[in-house]
């Protein structure tokens, strides 16, 4: 990670700290750590005291931690967690609030309050704040994860038969992405025929028809940023109405991405697809039009009828559109875009797109 990228969002947190008049952040969220640190480990928490970052860890990670942080002080612990923070924030007698993240666990924030033995206030949002809009580093790593997916899946296709059960096809694309050099962002789903429509739904031993449908939604992680992309495709012969469903959602995807630009509110794109869909008497699916992708698969902001304010410059989030009927089909279509002033690129266009698999 570069030296400058972390300084600079470690500047940026400590500034939003201030303003709060908080003197000591614990960052337990795994995300939030590597967002500050640039660690891809487990089982660590950073502190930000004054303008500097520690992150607090292992011996089975140290070494790891070593490579993966430029900046903040590294710290190996023998002792429980909590006691470990503890003991790191009672050296700066200037600190007195402090104030941890509120997506911490109670029990564990009950541990910091009895290693402190001090007031500790909740926080949350300002990291997330900051991780909206991402920087170059972050764009390119999520530019790598689309393109390792859209070759995963590329390679994939050619192989997929009827026969093949929904656990084979996704064991295969997983083993692409893993050959490709990646992980998986997020379990990959394999949906063949009614199965679909259950948005999540998880591979089972159901086999694909000559005459079938597919639904495949995956990503890929590098350098822990994801990838989301969703993907419909028809093996033998069409089906009328399902080809229909289909293009009333490429409709929507399509309309909604035309609409993706700085300044839009993000009720107002959201609203864009399912007016869409519903006009063409077809149920409107229940999640989000889309949600924020990076470091989390699922991240601010959320594409919803609730949502509030507008999008902006450098967010990366994903569109996808869906029709779901109970026991005879369900059909998503999802892409990663990258916010801009004027309007989005889509990092995932070259992903195989036909509908139709002979």
């Amino acid at each position: 990670m570069n030296t400058e990228i972390i300084k600079s969002r470690v500047r940026a947190i400590s500034r939003e700290l201030k303003k709060s008049e908080i003197h000591c952040l614990i960052i337990t969220k795994s995300a939030n750590v590597t967002y500050v640190t640039g660690f891809l480990g487990e089982d660590s928490w950073t502190l930000i005291i004054n303008g500097r970052s520690f992150l607090v860890t292992d011996s089975r990670y140290t070494e790891q931690a070593q490579n993966e942080c430029p900046v903040c002080t590294i710290i190996e612990r023998h002792e429980p967690m909590a006691n470990a923070i503890a003991n790191v924030i009672k050296k700066y007698k200037s600190v007195e609030k402090i104030s941890v993240e509120n997506s911490t666990s109670i029990a564990e924030f009950g541990l910091i309050k009895k290693a402190l033995k001090t007031k500790v206030n909740t926080v949350g949002g300002v990291i997330e704040k900051i991780r909206m809009s991402k920087d170059e580093s972050e764009i390119t790593a999520t530019k790598k994860a689309a393109a390792i997916a859209t070759k995963a899946l590329a390679n994939t296709l050619p192989n997929i038969k009827p026969g093949m059960t929904e656990s084979e096809v996704a064991g295969m694309l997983d083993f692409e992405i893993r050959k490709l050099g990646s992980t998986n962002s997020f379990e990959t789903i394999v949906a063949f025929g009614p199965n679909a429509s259950i948005a999540h739904h998880q591979p089972t031993l159901r086999k694909l028809k000559k005459n079938d449908t597919i639904l495949i939604d995956f990503g890929a992680k590098y350098k822990g940023y994801c990838s989301d992309i969703t993907r419909c495709f028809i093996i033998g012969k069409p089906d009328t109405f399902y080809q229909r469903v289909y293009d009333v959602v490429e409709k929507a995807q399509q309309a909604a991405i035309r609409n993706v630009k700085a300044g839009i509110t993000i009720k107002e794109l959201d609203s864009i697809a399912r007016d869409i869909i519903n006009l063409s008497d077809l149920p409107v699916y229940g999640h989000g039009t889309g949600h924020g992708l990076g470091i989390e698969i699922h991240e601010s902001p959320f594409l919803n009828p609730q949502a509030k304010g507008p999008l902006q410059v450098g967010q990366i989030i994903t569109i996808e559109p869906g029709v779901y009927i109970p026991n005879v089909l369900g059909i998503r279509i999802e892409d990663d875009c990258l916010v801009t002033k004027t309007s989005c690129e889509i990092l995932t266009r070259r992903c195989p797109h036909k509908p139709l698999l002979q």
